[in-house]
Formats: C-alpha cells, structure tokens, sequence
C-alpha cells in the first residue's frame, strides 16, 4: 500500500469553517499521480456493466435518440465532473469527501443528504457489482453442465470474493498493483467481444431497430435508460477519488477526466452501441448470452469480465469503507496492525454480507443500474456542483453565470424525479413477477 507524509497530517488534521468540522481519514491522500486515476477512471467505467449497456441505454431509445444521448449525457457529465473538480479547494482548505464539501457551505443537514445519496448510490452500485460477478460465473457454469447451480450460490460466491479483495486491498491507492492486471483483463473482454459482435451482426439479417411497448411504456423505459446513461459517466464519488491525487490536485483530476471521457467512453460506448448493432431491440440484458462462437470465448469473456468486477467493484465501495474505517479503527497505527485487521474484517463483513443477501432476494440487473442513476447520481452530479457555485460565488459570479446554474438545478430537479418514477416502476413491475424459488 501507498503511503506519504500527507497520511500522517490527515490523521491528525481538522479543517474547520462556517461551524462545520472535517474530520480525519484512515486511509492515503495526496500520493497518486494523475495517470494512475486516470487509468482507474478507464477501467473502472469499463467494467461488467458494459454487458447491460445495450439492452438498457440503447435498446429502449433507438438509434436516434440513443446515440444523442450518449453525446449529450456523456458531454453533460463530463462538464459537471469538470466543474467539481473545481471545487476541490475553498478558501484555501481541501475537501477530501463530497459530503464534507456540502457540509462546509450548506451546513450539517446537506451533509447529511449527501451521505444518505452517495452510500445509497454506492451500496446499490456494488449491489449491481455482485449479481453481474454472479451472471459471468453461472454462464460459464452453463458452458460445463445441463443442470447449473442456482444464481443465488453465485452471488453468494461473488460477494466473498470482493470482501476478500476489499478486506487486503483496503484503499484506492493500494489498488496501483492491480490496474495492469485490470487493463489487461478489460482489454481481453473488450476485444473478444467486439470480434463476436462484429461476426454476429454480419450474419445475423433479422434485426429489429424499432423501440417496442406502448407510449407509456416507451416513455419511461426511455428515462431510464437516461439514468442509465449517467450511470455508465459519472459515480458521484470524485471528490474522493480527487483526494488520492498529487499536487497540482485539480489539474491532475481534470486531466484524468479527459482520460475517462475519451479513451473511456470510446471503449463503453463502443460495446454499447455495437451489441445493439448486432442484435437489435431483442438484445439481451446480459450480452454474452447472445454470444454465437465457440464455448472457448464465452468462458473467456465472462471469466475475464469477473475477474476484472472484482478490481472495478472496489472503486466504487472504496468511500464506505473510508467512512468504517476512519470510525472503527485506530488512526495512529497503520492498515496491516493487528487491532485494524480485526476491525477491518467485520466492517468488510457487514457490507458485503447485507449486499450479498439484498442481490439475492431481487436479482434484476437493470433495476440496480436505473434506480442509483436517477435517485442519486442526477443531484450528485448535477445539482449540487451548481448548487455549491452560486453559494461560494454569490452576486459576484455574473448575472449569465447565475442563469446557468440556476438551469442546471431547475433541470436537473426534473430529471430526477422523472427518472426516479421510471426506476421505481420497473422495480414494482419485476417484483411482481417474479417468484424467488423459480430457476434463475
């Protein structure tokens, strides 16, 4: 694991402003360059998620409005990154957590909010992480025998992997070891697949571009598909992943967002939008069982995308176990004592265990992904940002700045609701039919 001297200060340090206390961290800041977050944002966003895309982005829009909205989304969660980056320093003081930001120029009940969201964001994220492990490994499972195990076992399995993981890989720094095993891994699945994709569509001649269901039904499959979106740009956790990076920090993290918003987003979207290609309106909501070819690259392709969740899941749980291990552990000893194994172990536990037993009660895959992108990604990534410009800025910003930022919350109020009323409704929909003890 990564260490530097800006561990031991944050051990010690309280910033302290408008009557609000930011607390210390038990794990690294300051010790990352920004290539090294840049090729963490790259493999992160390409991770298992990628093999729903098209069934849950595409499929519900059409071409048209499909590819507009992963320009317009993309480019709209690029720019709100962007300006929060920014914020990373007010009046000379560095906020390594986004709920501290909010606490520090609202006040303790938007710090509140804001923890509620992003931990709600991030649980049922790494939610989502455990049944896409799980659906790699029982479709290999499927490639090796008539009778496969139930789905339940997989996510069992998945979930105490990634606790092993989490439990001796415990901070974002210390994952330096892993990226070129996971850029590796990404880039084998990637490759497979778009071969597979690219021969399937050739032959396949029967592809149905419409966009099916009822108006209603158009209407709100396609806001959520727009959360969907968001979900495949954004996490709602930067300021976090900013805290790892070296001076100059906002340079550095706006220059790692360059990277995850070219690179990246040529790598997702370019999955995205040629399994749709492939398999038109009928693809399915996880794309390797759609694959044709040998049973060697579909082992290969779900293997790879497991083994690669497992380094990617961590990214997006990291701030939870930030928040147990600051409170739990002892900050004057370092992440390998004894004391904070202990401790360390059971808080692990506990997350993984609730996640492991929620994903196995309600398996649906795309309801993970819609319901985070709309309830909280939409004020994490749009509204607060503008929210925290107006107030730091005030009249001094300019009247035409004001007008766009007020806009962006305005709108960005609307979506939000919008899209929620779409996640919950899927979410009632499946759940109503849908029977545990039936074969998944």
């Amino acid at each position: 694991m990564a260490s530097s001297s800006m561990d031991t200060e944050a051990a010690g340090q309280e910033l302290k402003g408008g009557g609000y206390t930011v607390a210390a961290t038990a794990h690294a800041v300051d010790s990352d360059s920004w290539q090294q977050v840049g090729l963490l944002l790259v493999i992160g966003f390409n991770c298992a998620y990628v093999l729903s895309f098209s069934n849950l982005m595409m499929a519900p829009l059409g071409w048209g409005w499909g590819v507009a909205c992963l320009l317009l989304v993309g480019a709209a969660a690029w720019y709100a990154n962007w300006l929060l980056a920014g914020l990373h320093f007010i009046d000379g003081q560095r906020f390594i957590r986004y709920r501290d930001l909010m606490g520090f120029v609202f006040g303790r009940k938007m710090y509140y909010l804001t923890y509620f969201l992003q931990f709600t964001t991030l649980l049922l994220c790494n939610m989502g992480f455990i049944l896409l492990g799980a659906r790699a490994l029982k479709a290999i499972n499927v490639e090796f025998t008539h009778s496969p195990a139930r789905l339940q076992w997989f996510i069992t399995a998945t979930g105490i992997i990634y606790f092993a993981f989490a439990y001796f890989v415990p901070t974002i720094s210390a994952m330096r070891n892993w990226l070129a095993t996971s850029a590796a891994l990404t880039l084998a699945y990637d490759v497979a697949l778009l071969a597979i994709l690219i021969r399937d569509g050739k032959s396949n001649k029967q592809k149905d571009y419409n966009v099916h269901g009822s108006p209603a039904e158009k209407v709100f499959d396609a806001l959520g598909a727009v959360a969907a979106i968001l979900v495949c740009n954004t996490s709602g956790l930067l300021p976090e992943i900013q805290s790892t990076v070296r001076e100059p920090a906002v340079r550095g993290m706006r220059r790692a967002l360059l990277l995850q918003y070219t690179a990246g987003a040529a790598a997702y979207y370019g999955i995205s939008v040629a399994g749709y290609w492939a398999y038109g309106s009928a693809v399915s909501e996880y794309l390797p069982n759609e694959l044709g070819g040998p049973r060697w690259a579909a082992v290969l392709i779900n293997a790879t995308a497991f083994l690669q969740s497992v380094v990617s899941q961590h990214l997006f749980a990291v701030p939870i176990h930030e928040a147990m291990d600051t409170r739990l552990q002892r900050l004057e000893e370092g992440m390998f004592s004894r004391y904070n194994l202990t401790r360390r172990f059971f808080a692990r536990g506990l997350i993984f265990g609730f996640n492991i037993f929620v994903t196995a009660l309600f398996p649906f895959m795309g309801d993970f992904v819609n319901l985070f992108g709309s309830f909280a990604l939409v004020p994490l990534t749009f509204m607060f940002p503008s929210m925290v410009v107006l107030k730091i800025k005030g009249k001094s910003g300019g009247r035409w700045s004001r007008l766009w930022h007020w806009g962006v919350i305005v709108f960005s109020s609307v979506l939000c609701v919008a899209t929620t009323a779409a996640a919950v409704r899927l979410i009632f929909n499946n759940a109503r039919i849908y029977h545990f003890f039936a074969d998944m």
